[in-house]
């Protein structure tokens, strides 16, 4: 699995720009964003040939699990195709931000098709992340990604609803809360509750996703029948396999991303836009063994949340930019199981007005980091210098 260097990208000339101190107050987003202008070209054939390359290897992921006659490998392949899933997922991301290619017509029908096997519909995936996360990123009552709780809003819990949430919160629930709270709820047909707006399109895309995963299971009905096989196994290994792994790793992404001693959630919004919350509430999350290209660059966030229009194969130069002109500024981790345990363990609740992460009795387990912000009434955006406390 790679990045497909069809053609080199070429980038404009990079601005040089001294690295600010920590006593050095944050520039404004679009000055920032003007250091990552040379990293925001996309390509039209390298794109394509990115999503025809992990399409054809989810394909041949999902016929052998048919082919394969040992059912432990069945699940086995099943379970690399889900991770394959992920990364045509996040090329279908890219073309949702037209960072994907230069062409927003042609973004909104190549994203359509990477957005097919994890049975993501389209228009609804843009309102919620692009609108909603990337717009209001860790502002309590609006971005509902992995939004903590209160200890009050904990208490008022019913009890099955608390143990939801402890499962939620667990470490081992990324896969169910983004199932649950994003994909069923916000996503698949979603209710007027969880979705006030109605537009065609909505259901169109829902359509779209529904007669693929009917075709989908279709066709391994019809393998199985053909090659003699058990369908029920066929369509666990084929189809159900796949779509669970897949859900718990965009859950594990998403959580990660947003989550960490150090990131702070906002109850307020002019506290928030003081903040420039662009920068201080992402995770950059760094992997041993190549894991981060395998995923397509996608845990380079700090970068992709401060320039959207960044595509995937340019993110690495980005985020590299970032943290060098910005050293000690970005929240940078590098992954291990024991600070993920660590993590889930500390970050139950959230007090959003001493900015502290709490565990399910209300206990403070980690400060986020303090961040010094300039008087609200000055009229330019600035974010002062962020001290982690944890």
């Amino acid at each position: 699995m790679t990045n497909l260097c069809i053609q080199p990208v070429i980038l404009k000339d990079v601005v040089d720009v001294a690295p600010l101190g920590l006593d050095s107050e944050l520039p404004h987003r679009k000055i920032i964003r003007s250091w990552l202008e040379p990293m925001t070209q996309s390509q039209t054939t390298r794109a394509v040939a990115l999503l025809i390359f992990d399409a054809m290897l989810w394909v041949g992921l999902i016929a052998s699990t048919v082919i394969v006659g040992n059912v432990f490998f069945k699940i086995i392949l099943g379970m690399i195709a889900g991770f394959v899933t992920g990364r045509i997922f996040i090329l279908g991301h890219d073309a949702c931000h037209h960072s994907f290619t230069p062409h927003r017509g042609l973004n909104k029908i190549l994203g359509r098709i990477a957005f097919l096997p994890s049975l993501t519909p389209f228009s609804l995936w843009d309102i919620g992340h692009n609108v909603v996360h990337h717009g209001q990123t860790n502002l309590k009552g609006f971005d509902f990604v992995w939004e903590p709780l209160s200890k009050e809003e904990y208490e008022a819990l019913s009890p099955a609803r608390k143990l939801l949430e402890k499962i939620y919160r667990s470490g081992f629930g990324p896969g169910i809360y983004y199932f649950i709270e994003i994909w069923w709820k916000r996503e698949f047909f979603p209710n007027s509750k969880n979705m006030p707006a109605k537009r065609p399109i909505f259901l169109k895309d829902n359509l779209l996703v529904s007669g693929f995963a009917i075709i989908w299971i279709g066709l391994l009905v019809i393998a199985a029948v053909a090659t003699q096989q058990s369908i029920i196994v066929s369509i666990v290994a084929g189809f159900l396999v796949p779509f669970l792994f897949w859900n718990f790793m965009i859950g594990f992404v998403v959580y990660v991303h947003h989550t960490h001693t150090k990131v702070a959630w906002y109850d307020k919004k002019s506290e928030w836009l003081r903040a420039q919350p662009f920068v201080s509430t992402t995770v950059h999350l760094t992997f041993p063994l190549g894991w981060g290209h395998l995923m397509h660059q996608i845990m380079e966030h700090t970068a992709h949340h401060v320039d959207a229009s960044i595509p995937l194969y340019t993110l690495k130069s980005a985020q590299n930019k970032l943290e060098e002109i910005l050293p000690g500024r970005i929240i940078s981790q590098r992954f291990t199981f024991k600070w993920y345990i660590e993590t889930a363990k500390r970050c139950k609740l959230y007090d959003f007005e001493n900015k502290a992460w709490l565990d399910f009795n209300g206990y403070e387990t980690a400060k986020s980091a303090v961040v010094q912000l300039k008087s609200i009434q000055e009229s330019k955006p600035t974010l002062g210098t962020i001290q982690a406390n944890a």
